[in-house]
Formats: C-alpha cells, structure tokens, sequence
C-alpha cells in the first residue's frame, strides 16, 4: 500500500491575502507589524487582521528566524527532571520566560553524562540563544563547558557554583542553610545531634557543613564525630531516601544518644523517620529531624517535616533573567562584576521537630499527673 502524503493545512500569508484581497507583502506589513504599516490604511489593517484570525493564522516562527538570523530559543538542560528539587525550579524559569518572546527548550540528561553531551551538541546546533543549565552532583564531573564557550552562547547554572570557569551561577546560600538548620535544633534544647552530611562530591554537602562548624564553634558545641555519617554518590533520583534510611538504622544500631537529626535534604529526612519509626521511635517525640529544600513531599507527609527552604521558583526566575540580561547585552559580551549570585534559605517549622523534653521533666511531669 502506497503512502499518502497529506498538505499542510497551515494558514500562510499567501491564503489570508487571496482571503482579504490585498497584496502578499501589504498582509506581511500589517501582520508583522512592520514600520511600513503606518502607511496602511486603519480600515485595511483592521480587515486584514480580522480576516487572519477568522482563518486562524499563525505568525511562521522558523521563517522569521531564518530572516532574522535569530531562533528566540533558550536551553534548558536538566541532570534530572525527576528530581523534586528541579519542578520549583523549571517552574520559575518557565514564568519568567512566558513574558518574553523566548521558547524554553527543557531537555532531561536523565543523569547519563553521554545523554547530557548528545543534547547539549542539538542545542547548540538549533542556534539557542542562551543556555541554562540546572546542575547536580553529577555536573561537577562533565567538561562539555567548553563547547559553549567556543560557541559564545550566554550562559548560567542554576543549583551549582561554576564561578571559577567564569560562569554566572544561581545558588542558595548553603552555609548560611546549614548554620539555620542546626541553630533551629540547639534553640530547642537539642545538644547530642546526629548529622547525616551529603555525598562528598557535592559542593553543597561541604557548604552546608561548614555552616553547621561555624555554630557549633559560636556556642561551643562539641559534636560527637560517630554520630556524622554521610551519604554515598548516587545516579538514583531516590537514593536520598534509601540513604537516610540506611544511616539512620546504622545509628540506630550502635546505640549511641541523639535527639536530633540535621539530614542533607528533604529525601534523607524522609529516610531517617521511615528508620526511626521501624526502630519504635516516634518523631519529634523521641528525636527530631529537620530536612533542606523544602520539596512539595515535605509538607505532605506525616509528619511534615521541619526544613530549611531553598527559594527555587526565585532561583529558577534568577537564572532566566541573567541569561536574558546577557542575550540583550551588547557584544562582546557583558563582563559581569558579579558571577555568583546567592540566594538566602529559610527556616520553615513544621512537625518534626520539638522542644526537647529532659527525661528528669518527663518523670516529674508523670509523678504530677498521677
């Protein structure tokens, strides 16, 4: 059986011309909105859009690109869409650009550097006109910058610090984070705190742990160092909640005392209640834990978990707005005086966390009601 090919059926300008009865290049001047169309009569400009959209034609974006030399395009590249932390992010970015003529074009590495290097030689080869690129622990270990230095494209990484390759980036403050997170537990009563630090090859994971070195060093808290564990690299977008799990029954086991819990991010806080409720212990009663993120799963659990919020749709809006800021900038390019740009965390309470209550008040508290 032969193929049939069928026509587009796509409105063009030639078919809204025959339609209106005015020349091809008179319906261009006034659909484009050309300069010339302030020769055109009210009453044909009026007839002629009208007539368009009866037909329901729509602006050809390829062929002005190709007139234009510019494809109003921007990449978005993601080491894993699956990963609750992007969605606020993508979100933002999304907003930002819905406002301007730019296209997002959201590509998923799906956390396979050979995927990552593939869709990053499309984009580059489609013209985009800028790059934003939301980064995870496995960016650190791709060296494909190069190609979109050579190409001159504009240029910002959401969620990762590549200031020393000169490269704008968009992080939260993850010392300042890691500072809150254990501040909020030692304002609670908590002294002996168990610390569940992230994959060592994650920049974040060090920030945040020399936030938590820095308070403890403010009022003298001596952490004990069997009760740091930390997690191990993972291309699995739920490794976090596996790791938690994990850490948190090896702690468990060892019979040391915590009441507290500083997870790396939400998915580990998650892991560790699973753990301590395996365990017979009840969060925050006999321990609390906090999380970092502030992923839409922390508030909807049981109980929803206390976290130190990253303010992703920002960050996300943050990004866009540089890489538009870079594209409208003249050539040569912007010299920036400021590659990194640090957004502020904050502490949202929520269940998982309480007062501690000393054992001796317990009893006392006990005996009274007896």
């Amino acid at each position: 059986m032969v193929a049939r090919h069928t026509k587009s059926t796509h409105v063009t300008l030639a078919d809204v011309a025959r339609a209106s009865g005015f020349s091809t290049s008179t319906v261009s001047i006034v659909l484009n909105e050309a300069p010339l169309s302030r020769y055109v009569a009210a009453k044909t400009k009026e007839h002629i859009r009208e007539k368009a959209a009866e037909m329901g034609y729509h602006p050809d974006a390829l062929a002005r690109s190709l007139s234009r030399r510019r494809s109003q395009t921007i990449g978005v590249l993601v080491f894993d869409i699956s990963d609750p932390f992007c969605m606020s992010l993508l979100r933002g970015i999304e907003r930002t650009l819905y406002q301007t003529p730019f296209l997002p074009i959201i590509m998923d590495a799906d956390n396979r550097p050979e995927q990552f290097n593939r869709y990053l030689d499309m984009l580059i080869g489609r013209r985009v006109e800028g790059l934003i690129l939301v980064a995870n622990w496995l960016f650190a270990e791709i060296d494909a910058l190069s190609k979109i230095e050579k190409n001159r494209i504009p240029i910002t990484v959401v969620g990762g610090d590549l200031t020393r390759r000169s490269i704008q980036s968009v992080v939260v403050d993850n010392e300042a984070g890691g500072y809150a997170a254990i501040q909020h537990l030692y304002r609670l009563g908590h002294r002996k705190i168990a610390i569940l630090r992230g994959p060592e090859e994650l920049d974040d994971s060090t920030c945040r742990w020399r936030g938590i070195e820095k308070f403890t060093a403010e009022v003298d808290l001596r952490l004990d160092p069997r009760l740091t564990l930390q997690l191990s690299a993972s291309m699995d977008p739920n490794s976090g909640f596996e790791g938690g799990l994990r850490l948190t029954s090896q702690l468990i086991g060892t019979k040391l005392d915590f009441s507290a819990i500083v997870a790396f991010d939400d998915l580990t806080a998650l892991g560790s209640i699973r753990a301590l409720s395996l365990a017979g212990r009840r969060v925050p009663d006999d321990c609390s834990v906090i999380g970092f993120d502030d992923v839409p799963h922390a508030a909807l659990c049981t109980p929803a978990i206390t976290t130190i919020r990253q303010p992703m749709l920002d960050m996300g809006s943050m990004a866009a707005n540089l890489v538009l800021e870079e594209i409208a900038a003249p050539k040569p390019a912007l010299s920036h005086t400021r590659l990194l740009h640090q957004l502020q965390p904050e502490v949202v309470e929520r269940d998982s966390t309480r007062r501690l209550v000393r054992r001796s008040t317990m009893k006392k508290a006990l005996a009274a009601s007896s």
